[in-house]
């Protein structure tokens, strides 16, 4: 695998990584109106990542004409929220503030659960990074590579306060500053392991690969959605939050334009 690639796929992971070092230099928790505009800011980078880094890339290149040229990322972004939908009801999780678990009912750890939270809300941004990469690596498919490395920068940037979303309440649950930082280093790692499977998988199905675009953009939706918009929006100070979200949709949407 070409050395630009392998940096392609590591930039999001290195998001993650400085986002939960923030442990070792913040003495309490992030701010509730921080929170806020980071989680808007998030939601807005994910958003803007999936309409013009994977569904109107899926739509253009689609073979077909009229409504038959978009079914193709009709179908893959139900088939991604139908995914995460299954993940999030199958797998023990438990959301960073609140006090039920969801999905299967198990004795693990509140801190495992807690972690496998935020890994289901890593998985479909690795696989986004992935396709699109795909995407640049296949003949025939217009997409340039400076796509993929806007896609990856643009997670990249949203996984740093993320990060520090993740590490600074496991710091205050009473986890040491160095277990609060693995904690939030390995939710990240699932993001270049996907984009790798993904890659693998695309290259063997080039045909369905606009069906993999509108996938992962619908996975990433269902993030935004169920999770990012809500925490972001309750209690009072939601404009806080929608103000991170323009500013997040906007800077995802140059990055892909002018690198793309």
């Amino acid at each position: 695998m070409e050395t630009s690639i392998i940096i392609t796929l590591l930039i999001p992971f290195a998001g993650t990584l400085i986002g939960s070092a923030f442990v070792f230099f913040m003495k309490r928790d992030i701010p509730v109106l921080f929170r806020k505009a980071l989680l808007g800011f998030a939601s807005g980078v994910m958003v803007a990542a999936s309409i013009w880094s994977l569904l109107i890339p899926s739509m253009e290149m689609s073979s077909g004409e009229g409504a038959s040229s978009v079914l193709p990322a009709a179908a893959g972004f139900i088939l991604g929220m139908c995914f995460l939908l299954a993940i999030d009801y199958l797998t023990p999780h438990l959301h960073i503030g609140d006090d039920r678990p969801e999905g299967l009912k198990s004795r693990m750890s509140r801190t495992a659960m807690l972690a496998l939270a935020v890994t289901i809300h890593n998985i479909p941004e690795g696989m986004a990074v992935g396709v699109v990469i795909a995407g640049a690596l296949s003949d025939g498919i217009d997409i340039a590579p400076a796509a993929a490395l806007a896609t990856a920068v643009g997670i990249a940037i949203q996984n740093i306060p993320e990060g520090a979303i993740i590490s600074m309440p496991m710091r205050s649950a009473g986890n040491s500053r160095g277990k609060s930082f693995l904690i939030g280093a390995i939710s990240g790692i699932v993001e270049p392991m996907g984009a790798v499977l993904i890659i693998l998988l695309a290259s063997l199905m080039t045909p369905v690969l606009p069906y993999f675009l509108a996938f992962a953009a619908g996975a990433m939706m269902y993030v935004v959605i169920e999770e990012l918009i809500p925490e972001a929006s309750e209690g009072q100070h939601s404009n806080i939050g929608t103000v991170g979200f323009a500013v997040g949709f906007v800077l995802m949407m140059v990055l892909d334009v002018v690198l793309g």
